[in-house]
């Protein structure tokens, strides 16, 4: 059994449910972080829920819970799961409004949710001889820097390459590289480890920091 966590409960994953007017259902107003785990320890788990404060500064809302509290909030998730390597999501939605209406409303109560499942290494092939991508114009948004859950335009983009055979669609805005539909993206040129700067234009990875 999967547990997640929602709105100050553990339950089991497949009964977790939403109100039909939350704002991250009808609008995708909302944030997330992905959170690798390796032996049953959160990698770089201050710097995920930096990005997400920001994240949730960037849509102007709060966060509803302390570093202490999101760290016993995973612990436990990463505790009672069967897997030893998993990937953590979470999310922080608006959460429900009365009706529906893009502006925010003057109250509202977030939705939280926390969830696990097993991580996946890429196979032996991939890391002997790579993979295949395409390339594309980025047509995102201009907030890329904010990991919100509206992620339609990389839903799109990445299905580019699924339909050509590949694995990853990597992204172009005005004739320089930004990132890949769902991951970041390095070159190595003359033997210099090159990536594109950090900006409003690209999601500032965690192991971008580490790698650079």
């Amino acid at each position: 059994m999967t547990v997640a966590y929602l709105n100050g409960a553990f339950l089991p994953l497949e009964e977790a449910r939403i109100p039909v007017m939350d704002r991250g259902f009808l609008f995708g107003d909302g944030v997330y972080e992905v959170i690798p785990v390796y032996s049953r320890h959160p990698f770089r788990l201050d710097a995920h829920l930096g990005r997400l404060q920001q994240s949730l500064a960037g849509i102007r809302l709060a966060d509803p819970h302390t570093p202490e509290e999101w760290q016993a909030i995973i612990g436990s998730i990463v505790a009672n799961a069967a897997w030893d390597d998993q990937s953590i999501y979470l999310q922080v939605t608006r959460g429900p409004m009365a009706v529906r209406n893009h502006a925010f409303p003057l109250t509202a109560t977030p939705t939280v949710l926390v969830m696990g499942e097993p991580l996946v290494a890429p196979p032996p092939e991939q890391r002997a001889h790579g993979v295949a991508a395409v390339a594309t114009a980025d047509i995102r948004w201009l907030r890329c820097d904010l990991k919100a859950t509206s992620l339609l335009a990389n839903c799109l983009l990445r299905q580019l390459a699924v339909d050509a055979g590949c694995v990853e669609t990597v992204l172009f805005r005005d004739g320089f590289l930004t990132e890949g539909a769902a991951s970041n993206i390095f070159v190595v040129k003359d033997g210099v480890l090159l990536a594109p700067p950090k900006n409003h234009l690209m999601l500032p990875g965690i192991t971008y920091d580490v790698v650079l």
